[in-house]
């Protein structure tokens, strides 16, 4: 369009702080408050402006002569001064004043980029505080080279929504519309964005929809109707999504997502453990906030929305008659990960009880049919009826892994697999992790074997210090090997400064011994991924089969978009397999070092895994 600015990008927001031609434009939903003012400046320069609530709640007013950088707050019957909940910037961290941003203001290198096809996705999830030894959205972008080189298409953020505190893992979020000043300004996330985007890859970020954390969100005080008393989450008051005076609430989130579509320029977004969130409405939140975003964002873009959901709702994910997803296009996949768990590292407590009995008949499950649970009793749940039939779906509906930020940080001292399973058990699962149809995720670090933990932190007020430090010691007390409470007092303290040290990545251990071995191995099964299997991934007609299966050895396959057939002959055990003569279709794509290829295929080594590709 003539005189379109087509390098600048701006989410216009129905509510809080926006500019306007002379000045800014403020607005607030305060439904539960008595009286409330703008207060615009700081300090001596402040400005209080009382302001006039419609019947619904709603203030608003236009103040002239100001703009970016401005701050400003709300005073909630002439005591009370909050941060705007739709903050763009809160430089002070989430109790001090907001700023006024212009999203106009950042001018992007990329405007033309329209992102990748969903099937190109191979996944890096990384948390911005601890990926670079300076902990900023630049320490990401000196680093996208790497990721690159690694063959990484998908960089995926952790919540970087405005937190308490210096350091957090970023889902105690409650300023969900500003990025945290911890990591730098609004201009330099646009900055990372667009940096990704000039090396061709795409850039995820992950959003939490289902609770606020539990410092500095004052929405209690003026808008008590945002959470639903009667319903409780592991993080307080469920958020109220489907009760009285329910809109503005979707409303918010709704926006929430595509202010980072549209004015950030995400490719996608994770919407953490939406199983949390209670909706009965029709269409509930997940539904129309899908539909929402499909509808308004620019079609000639690749935008991706994935899921977080232990409920493995799998109507969420359905296809078209073209196969392109209604919804959501994927979900990350609990289930393949407990599953390579338990096989190869033995562990059958805790939520892996669900797995431990048959390992792998659910490693086998989750590689051809998504689920392991798709509406079967659960043991871990005293026999609760979990999941929704997946058999049918496209395998590439699923993103799998064999680490990520919670099965890591969940455990008491941070341990990553490599710690726990031997090395070729490992190399074995990479190699089946790797160039399986579903989309593969690393969490960062792996793909050299770091040795670094990945601790559980955060820096929340004194008043909670004590809380969080005994809640996570109480956390594992069920667990014998915390039985004693002397041993639970060597569980690193979530907020120590150190715990957050101490999970900052080694960089340097990546050039050395077996760490260079693994980043090789990543690099060269992301190759053949790329140069194979992506191109043929697009138009799956469903999951795969199982040929054939005794315990943990197993041949599978898949039939791929363009009609050829991608096998998996895979032994997944310390001993050796005997298999009933099979034959394999195409020739041997990769398999893990020292295996031959041999027709029929009747034995395999110890912690084989390879592939075969008939392109035919």
């Amino acid at each position: 369009m003539k005189g379109l600015d087509m390098t600048r990008f701006s989410h216009r927001m129905p509510f809080g702080a926006e500019i306007v031609q002379g000045g800014v434009r403020f607005r607030l939903w305060a439904p539960d408050a008595k009286s409330v003012a703008l207060c615009v400046g700081a300090d001596a320069d402040e400005r209080v402006l009382p302001l006039e609530q419609d019947a619904s709640g709603w203030c608003e007013t236009t103040v002239e002569g100001i703009g970016a950088g401005t701050r400003y707050r709300f005073q909630i019957d002439g005591e009370l001064k909050v941060p705007d909940p739709v903050s763009r910037f809160q430089p002070d961290d989430v109790h001090g004043a907001s700023e006024v941003v212009d999203p106009n203001a950042y001018t992007w290198k990329h405007p033309g980029w329209t992102g990748r096809p969903w099937e190109d996705a191979v996944f890096y999830e990384l948390h911005v505080g601890t990926f670079s030894p300076e902990g900023t959205y630049q320490g990401v972008v000196d680093r996208l080279s790497y990721l690159k080189d690694l063959g990484v298409t998908a960089v995926e953020l952790m919540p970087v929504a405005d937190f308490p505190g210096a350091w957090n893992w970023g889902y105690d979020g409650v300023a969900i519309f500003a990025p945290d000043a911890v990591y730098g300004r609004p201009e330099e996330l646009k900055a990372l964005v667009d940096a990704a985007h000039e090396l061709e890859m795409m850039i995820f970020l992950d959003v939490v929809y289902n609770h606020f954390g539990p410092e500095g969100n004052y929405l209690h005080a003026f808008a008590k109707r945002f959470f639903n008393p009667d319903r409780h989450t592991p993080w307080g008051a469920a958020i109220n999504f489907d009760g009285k005076d329910s809109w503005p609430v979707r409303d918010f989130f709704i926006n929430n997502a595509l202010y980072w579509l549209e004015e950030y320029r995400f490719d996608g977004l994770r919407f953490d453990a939406v199983h949390a969130i209670e909706d009965t409405s029709e269409p509930d939140i997940l539904t129309e906030l899908a539909e929402t975003v499909h509808s308004r964002v620019d079609d000639r873009r690749h935008v991706h929305l994935v899921l977080e959901n232990d409920k493995n709702e799998s109507r969420y994910l359905g296809r078209d008659g073209a196969l392109r997803p209604r919804h959501y296009v994927a979900q990350w996949n609990d289930d393949v990960h407990h599953a390579y768990h338990v096989v190869v590292t033995g562990e059958g407590g805790g939520y892996y009880k669900d797995y431990a009995d048959r390992p792998g008949e659910h490693l086998a499950r989750c590689l051809t049919e998504g689920f392991a649970y798709q509406g079967d009793p659960s043991p871990f749940r005293e026999g609760e009826i979990r999941g929704e039939p997946s058999a049918g779906l496209p395998a590439t509906s699923f993103v799998s892994f064999i680490q990520n930020h919670d099965q890591i940080g969940n455990r008491a001292f941070g341990e990553r697999i490599n710690m726990l399973a031997p090395a070729e058990a490992l190399r074995a699962a990479t190699t089946i992790l790797c160039l399986a149809p579903a989309a593969p995720m690393l969490f960062m670090g792996q793909e050299w074997a770091s040795s670094r933990p990945f601790l559980f932190f955060c820096n929340l007020g004194p008043e909670l210090v004590e809380p969080v430090r005994e809640g996570r010691r109480k956390e594992f007390a069920s667990f014998p090997e915390f039985s004693d409470p002397k041993a639970r007092e060597r569980i690193p303290d979530p907020n120590a400064e150190q715990t957050f040290e101490d999970s900052k990545l080694d960089w340097e251990a990546s050039e050395e011994g077996e760490h260079a071995a693994m980043l090789a191995l990543h690099r060269e099964l992301f190759a053949v991924r790329q140069r194979e299997l992506a191109p043929r991934l697009r138009g799956m007609p469903g999951g795969g089969e199982v040929l054939w299966r005794e315990g943990t050895a197993m041949v599978l396959g898949w039939t791929l978009g363009d009609t050829s057939y991608l096998t998996l002959v895979a032994n997944m055990s310390a001993d050796q397999a005997t298999l009933p003569s099979i034959d394999v279709r195409g020739s041997l794509l990769r398999a893990t070092e020292g295996y031959r290829h041999q027709s029929p295929i009747e034995r395999l080594p110890a912690w084989t895994a390879a592939f075969y590709l008939d392109k035919a």
